[in-house]
């Protein structure tokens, strides 16, 4: 009979996909650049990138202290700047694509649970018509260096992934398969690594950046996971990254590169 596979924590992950992976190589293409962002909801944020850190204001307030940045290509023109920046006492996760191509962005800001959030189980989740995770995510839009007009270009959700049946291939040592149920869910589990048979569906949600190039954003919840990647199907790979919380105490975040090299093995279509 098989081992029951155990869940694991983020940072025990970030352990298993550390050697021999596929994530893209960190660029420094925006060093020595200020973008300033103008979001839909009306705020203004220049952001100057050095070669390894980046600090970022709105009008007429001081600049923040500088913090580190990994940025990354999976297709020119378009980059995914991913940090983590303090905020009343909580670490957040802030992840930019920008679309240098028609100038606008699409910025995911993540939460991790508190302790107290995470020990709501999830029948009292279900019987409250709440998600079934804690993790959270905001999903904010808008353009590059151009204030926002009515014909901005906008990243809009979409349903192309929806059917697709899904390889990944992190690592030599790590394998996973993804199955786009419908516009909230998909279905994941471990084929091979760390977290071999483990499986679960969770909260999702997809956003296409350009042709065949999304935006593909998870939020689990057995382990507060917030898991974000640009999943290119024209060159056959993905590139993104996880967060959420190095151990068991919920005192330090883990944030860690990830990418793989993706296959369609079929689409299923529903009549």
């Amino acid at each position: 009979m098989n081992q029951q596979p155990e869940w694991i924590t983020v940072g025990a992950l970030a352990d298993g996909f550390a050697s021999d992976n596929h994530i893209l190589p960190a660029i420094d293409d925006l060093a020595g650049r200020t973008l300033t962002l103008y979001f839909d909801n009306g705020w203004q944020i220049e952001h100057r990138f050095d070669t390894q850190s980046l600090s970022w204001n709105a009008p007429g307030e001081p600049a923040s202290a500088a913090c580190p940045y990994r940025a990354t290509s999976v297709r020119p023109g378009f980059y995914l700047v991913d940090f983590l920046k303090q905020e009343q006492g909580r670490t957040h996760s802030v992840s930019l694509v920008l679309d240098l191509q028609q100038q606008c962005f699409t910025a995911v800001i993540g939460q991790m649970p508190t302790q107290a959030e995470c020990s709501v189980d999830l029948f009292s989740r279900a019987l409250a018509g709440g998600e079934l995770t804690s993790v959270k995510a905001q999903f904010l839009h808008g353009s590059i260096d151009a204030p926002v007009r009515a014909e901005t270009p906008r990243h809009s959700p979409s349903d192309e992934l929806i059917g697709l049946r899904n390889h990944y291939l992190y690592s030599s040592s790590e394998a996973y398969e993804h199955v786009y149920l419908n516009a909230n869910f998909y279905s994941w589990q471990c084929l091979k690594g760390v977290e071999q048979g483990l499986a679960d569906t969770d909260r999702c949600h997809y956003y296409k950046i350009a042709e065949q190039l999304y935006l593909f954003v998870w939020r689990e919840k057995i382990i507060p996971t917030l898991g974000l990647v640009l999943i290119d199907l024209q060159a056959g790979r993905s590139d993104g990254k996880i967060f959420g919380y190095q151990g068991t105490d919920f005192s330090n975040a883990a944030n860690f590169p990830v990418g793989a090299l993706a296959r369609v093995l079929n689409r299923t279509h529903h009549d």
